[in-house]
C-alpha cells in the first residue's frame, strides 16, 4: 500500500462532523455551581434496545403526555443514537423540526450519516456544550432529554441555557430511571429540587408503561424569570448523600 493509500484510508476512518452550534455561546460553566451529587458517566449513545422501547410505545407516550404537534420544534437534548429522532421526525411533518444535540463527537458524526441516508429534511444534528444546547434564542416549542440527565456535569448551566432557546411556555420532558445517579437515574425529588432551582415550573409526572422510568414535564421559565447563576444553590438529598 502506498504512503497516499494509506493515508486516505485513514481519513476516511475518521469522523466526519459538520455538526455545528446553532447560536453563540450562553452564560458559561463556570458562573454555576456543580451539582453536589454523582454524576453518571456516558457509556452508550443509546439506553435499552429498540424493540423493548418499541414494545412499550416509549415515544408515543412522551409524545402525547407532551402533546408534541405537527409543526413544532422539538429539541431532543442528548440525542445519542437517535432513538427518538427518527420517530418524532415524521410526527412533526415538513412543516415542522427536530433539532438533535450532543455533546459527543462521535455519537454526531454517526447520527448526521444515518439522518443523510434516511432523508430527514426535517432534522438538524446540532454540537452543544455539557453546559449549553447552544440552540437558536425562542426557537424550541419542546425539548425531550431522555436517560441522560443523571449524565449532565453540569445540569444548571444546560437547564438555565435551555430556557433561553424555549418559545413562551414551552415544554420540557425529562424521561429517567428513579434510581440515583450512579446507577443512571435521577430520583424525582432530586430532579424537582435542581429544576425549580432554576425557575422551571412542574407540569406533571408520569410514571410511563412497560418499564422504561417516569416522564417530569415542566415549563421553562422566561429568560428574564431565570435566577442570576451566582444565586442557584446545590440540591441533595438522602439517597444520593450515602452514595458519595
Amino acid at each position: 500500500m502506498t504512503r497516499f493509500a494509506a493515508a486516505a484510508l485513514l481519513l476516511l476512518s475518521l469522523p466526519v462532523l459538520a455538526a455545528e452550534p446553532l447560536a453563540p455561546p450562553g452564560a458559561p460553566a463556570e458562573r454555576f455551581p456543580m451539582p453536589d451529587r454523582p454524576v453518571a458517566e456516558i457509556v452508550a449513545p443509546q439506553w435499552a434496545h429498540e424493540r423493548q422501547r418499541d414494545k412499550a410505545d416509549e415515544v408515543g407516550q412522551v409524545a402525547r403526555l407532551m402533546r408534541i404537534a405537527p409543526g413544532e420544534t422539538v429539541a431532543d437534548i442528548g440525542a445519542g443514537s437517535g432513538y427518538y429522532v427518527f420517530r418524532l421526525s415524521p410526527r412533526v411533518g415538513p412543516a415542522g423540526r427536530i433539532l438533535a444535540q450532543d455533546i459527543t463527537l462521535d455519537y454526531l458524526a454517526d447520527l448526521e450519516r444515518r439522518v443523510l441516508d434516511a432523508g430527514l429534511a426535517n432534522v438538524t444534528v446540532v454540537r452543544g456544550e455539557a453546559h449549553d444546547p447552544r440552540l437558536p434564542p425562542g426557537s424550541v416549542d419542546a425539548a425531550v432529554l431522555v436517560h441522560m440527565y443523571h449524565e449532565i456535569a453540569q445540569p444548571f448551566g444546560l437547564l438555565w441555557n435551555l430556557a433561553a432557546a424555549m418559545k413562551p411556555g414551552g415544554r420540557v420532558g425529562i424521561v429517567d430511571a428513579d434510581a440515583i445517579p450512579s446507577r443512571h437515574g435521577t430520583p424525582p425529588k432530586l430532579l424537582r429540587c435542581e429544576l425549580a432551582a432554576v425557575g422551571f415550573r412542574e407540569v406533571s409526572m408520569t410514571r410511563l408503561k412497560g418499564g422504561v422510568g417516569y416522564l417530569a414535564v415542566f415549563e421553562a421559565p422566561a429568560p428574564e424569570r431565570r435566577p442570576e447563576p451566582e444565586a442557584i444553590r446545590p440540591c441533595r438529598d438522602a439517597a444520593t448523600r450515602e452514595t458519595r
